[in-house]
């Protein structure tokens, strides 16, 4: 069977790495011998071998018949979703590591796949080498998912746990992730949230089987946390993590992206630097996480390829995912309810510890004229009503237990 990579960047190197270096091995799993014939790019490559495989022009592949799986690692939605769709109308599977387009598309380009007798998979578009998309559409098929939680950006966990080992700063850590390839040259995706929203709304699409729009996400980054919130985050025995989380309630459904501080007992505590995670909640089986390398060039290829070995093994037939075009309406800010860490200025308010139903005000040496509550549960609407009252609040933290 022939293969084609749109895009040569990072993970579609990558991609070619893993089908060239395990083609054997895929062989004797599949008993097909799996071969890479095109590369879609705009660049030359020279001095590079792939480029006897180079092409310009995505009607090479679509009109191809010996091409049977387009591998999809362009980014960003067009014109990622023209290829993706102009393959799969011609019955070619694609397999893609883009969240972009999944969180956009993914709904209409699995229709399409079922209408073409072919396939779309997306297992590398969350959680890099971690196998959750698969997990989810098939080992807990026949389970009730009430919750996902997860660390779903290595870049922010690795900013993140530097600042709490290393008492550094945010700007300092983020000039370190940029110069390992951590974090791009423009880091706003990863440090505004954008990147775990986009990959949280795929998560709880899968989760109820309607498509949450990433847009309707309330989301928050962690520009904003700085070392004196670990300091107290210390001396709470918590830690704080960017969390992405989707919950079923009795009202509806609420999902979030924002940095939350978490116990030393929760799962999530102990995963650090470029790790992710993802916390799931069933019904029947309780609680189970997934754990591995996020992001980075061979793992998260080695999920798209995971999928061209699902492709090869599924010709002929469409493998049906939970996902309609349906729309779902997530719970606004005022049924969600959450504890919160605030940090204020100025002395102590007795009215403002039973405002916010502070059982003590928090105190630390490193908060020179400062202190700290941690509030009753409230709604995001009651705490916001709050905030604009409390002219001396410096900021704030949500907590998870």
């Amino acid at each position: 069977m022939k293969v084609a990579i749109l895009g040569y960047g990072n993970i579609g190197s990558g991609v070619a790495v893993v089908l060239h270096d395990n083609r054997e091995l895929i062989k004797k799993r599949t008993g097909v011998d799996v071969e890479l014939k095109y590369v879609l790019d705009l660049r030359e490559f020279e001095g590079d071998p792939i480029r006897e495989k180079l092409v310009h022009d995505i009607d090479t592949i679509v009109n191809d018949p010996e091409v049977d799986i387009v591998c999809e690692t362009m980014g960003g939605v067009e014109p990622a979703y023209s290829f993706s769709k102009a393959a799969i109308q011609k019955g070619k599977s694609v397999c893609t590591s883009n969240k972009e387009l999944v969180a956009a598309k993914g709904p209409e380009l699995l229709r399409l796949a079922k209408e073409n007798n072919c396939n779309y998979f997306f297992e590398a578009s969350v959680g890099g080498g971690i196998p959750i998309i698969r997990t989810i559409c098939e080992s807990l098929r026949g389970e009730e998912i009430t919750s996902i939680k997860g660390i779903l950006n290595g870049t922010t966990n690795y900013i993140l746990t530097k600042m709490e080992q290393e008492g550094a700063d945010f700007d300092t850590v983020l000039r370190r992730a940029q110069e390992l390839g951590y974090a791009e040259k423009n880091p706003a995706a990863d440090v505004e949230g954008h990147d775990a929203c986009r990959k949280i709304a795929i998560l709880s699409s899968l989760m109820t089987g309607k498509t949450v729009h990433f847009e309707e996400i309330r989301t928050e980054g962690i520009t904003q946390v700085t070392g004196l919130d670990f300091a107290y985050a210390k001396a709470l025995g918590r830690s704080i993590k960017l969390l992405a989380m989707s919950k079923r309630t009795d009202e509806g459904v609420f999902a979030m992206v924002a940095p939350f501080m978490i116990p030393a007992e929760h799962p999530l505590h102990g995963v650090n630097d470029v790790f992710n995670a993802v916390y799931v909640h069933g019904t029947m089986l309780d609680d189970s996480m997934y754990y591995g390398r996020g992001a980075g060039k061979l793992p998260t290829a080695s999920a798209v390829v995971g999928d061209v070995v699902q492709a090869v093994l599924a010709t002929g037939r469409h493998i049906d995912c939970d996902w309609s075009e349906e729309s779902l309406t997530l719970l606004s800010g005022a049924k969600i309810r959450h504890r919160f860490f605030v940090r204020f200025t100025g002395s102590e308010d007795g009215d403002l510890v039973k405002k916010y139903g502070a059982d003590n005000v928090i105190r630390i040496p490193e908060d020179n004229g400062g202190f700290a509550l941690v509030t009753r549960e409230l709604s995001e609407q009651e705490f916001a009503a709050l905030s604009k009252e409390s002219t001396n609040m410096v900021s704030a933290i949500r907590l998870e237990d």
